[in-house]
């Protein structure tokens, strides 16, 4: 049986007072120093009720961090020196959402201060209208700060992992001599090996394509952009340029609401996309789908990727029609409720059954699993789906 030291004890009681964060919580833990200024930070965003405002009810300390930028901006500077950055963002985020602190992002000093990451992008998107001439460039600074994080994470595998699906789709049964892959020839062959010769014939040839570098595979990005689609849109902004660099795929990236709007002429740049997108609205999934399906001219090498949340307010089913009607010509349709780390959102449950009965199940994806599900279905094999996906 495990000792317990006076120290372990004192740690313990130590960690439950700044989970708990009262005096009055029973630990008998008095905080000082480098814990204290931590205590101060925690309690600024998450002592009190967030419904209760600044004032708070009578007898209860509520959360706030004051209506000046200076003071708000000591405090990002505060858990930015005590909090790794994980929580840091996790919290700048509690405190847009908790204390409505979205306003003094309008102000350059506080976009300095931050710690961009995914929602926070996705805050200044929703606010780009409200952006003062002298904020709008900082802000694309965050953006793009942000991208390039992305970029560096997600790139490189995306393109090793989807050129090889890419390879493999493109293989051939009838190769020139110079074009044979040998090893896989061999094995597509074995069962005619002649011990009686050391050898094997090899009646099935297996090799690559002559115009690998041609296009192999058209796809289609199709996003949802209401508000709680946030953290989507910007992940797809990035793999829409990802994919849009890579010469054997032809991408188009077309983002809708009640209106579609089709974005693939900036995919070079996926800060330009994010500030061409209007996040929040209504949805019309059914025009959407209407749209990229007139723009698909080689159906069995297409893969259309919807990503939404599929709470549909156009006409749910022709939305459905649309997509058995891709699915019989041959098109690859892939359905994700969210393209983010977060799991998925809230969705439309019925909507998502009625595509997995049509072979499209809804499901969502992380960004660090979206290259697998690209491959499987260049490849035309089955998706990936999480097992609790629909």
């Amino acid at each position: 049986m495990a000792v317990t030291t006076p120290l372990a004890a004192e740690e313990r009681l130590r960690r439950w007072r700044l989970v708990l964060g009262g005096e009055a919580d029973g630990t008998g833990c008095t905080l000082r120093g480098r814990d204290a200024a931590m205590d101060g930070a925690l309690a600024a965003l998450y002592r009190g009720a967030p419904e209760e405002g600044r004032a708070g009810r009578a007898g209860r300390r509520s959360a706030g961090l004051g209506g000046s930028a200076p003071q708000v901006a000591r405090w990002l500077g505060d858990i930015r020196e005590y909090f790794p950055t994980t929580v840091v963002q996790l919290m700048q985020q509690d405190a847009i959402t908790r204390l409505g602190l979205d306003h003094l992002l309008l102000e350059p000093e506080m976009l300095e201060a931050v710690e961009p990451d995914v929602h926070l992008v996705g805050t200044l998107l929703s606010l780009k209208h409200a952006l003062p001439e002298t904020t709008r460039e900082t802000a694309r600074a965050v953006v793009g700060k942000v991208v390039a994080e992305l970029e560096r994470r997600l790139a490189d595998r995306t393109r090793a992992t989807l050129g090889g699906a890419l390879d493999r789709s493109a293989k051939v049964n009838r190769p020139r001599h110079r074009d044979i892959d040998w090893d896989r020839t061999i094995r597509a062959n074995l069962k005619n090996y002649l011990p009686e010769h050391g050898t094997v014939v090899p009646e099935r040839l297996v090799g690559y394509a002559r115009a690998q570098r041609a296009v192999k595979k058209d796809v289609i990005l199709c996003i949802d952009q209401s508000g709680s689609m946030a953290p989507s849109v910007v992940h797809s902004a990035v793999f829409g340029a990802v994919l849009a660099s890579m010469k054997s795929l032809n991408t188009r990236l077309v983002v809708f609401d009640t209106s579609v709007v089709d974005l693939t002429e900036q995919l070079t740049d996926p800060v330009d996309v994010l500030f061409a997108t209007q996040l929040g609205g209504g949805t019309d999934i059914n025009r959407a789908l209407a749209y990229c399906q007139s723009k698909i001219t080689r159906p069995s090498e297409t893969v259309v990727v919807l990503i939404s949340d599929l709470y549909e307010g156009g006409i749910r089913d022709e939305m459905l029609k649309r997509v058995a009607a891709m699915k019989a010509a041959g098109v690859q349709f892939v359905a994700l409720l969210a393209l983010s780390d977060e799991g998925a959102p809230a969705y439309d449950h019925a909507h998502a059954a009625a595509l997995a009965a049509l072979g499209a199940p809804a499901f969502a994806c992380t960004p660090d699993a979206f290259p697998d599900v690209m491959a499987a279905a260049i490849e035309k094999r089955p998706l990936p789906v999480p097992d609790r996906s629909v």
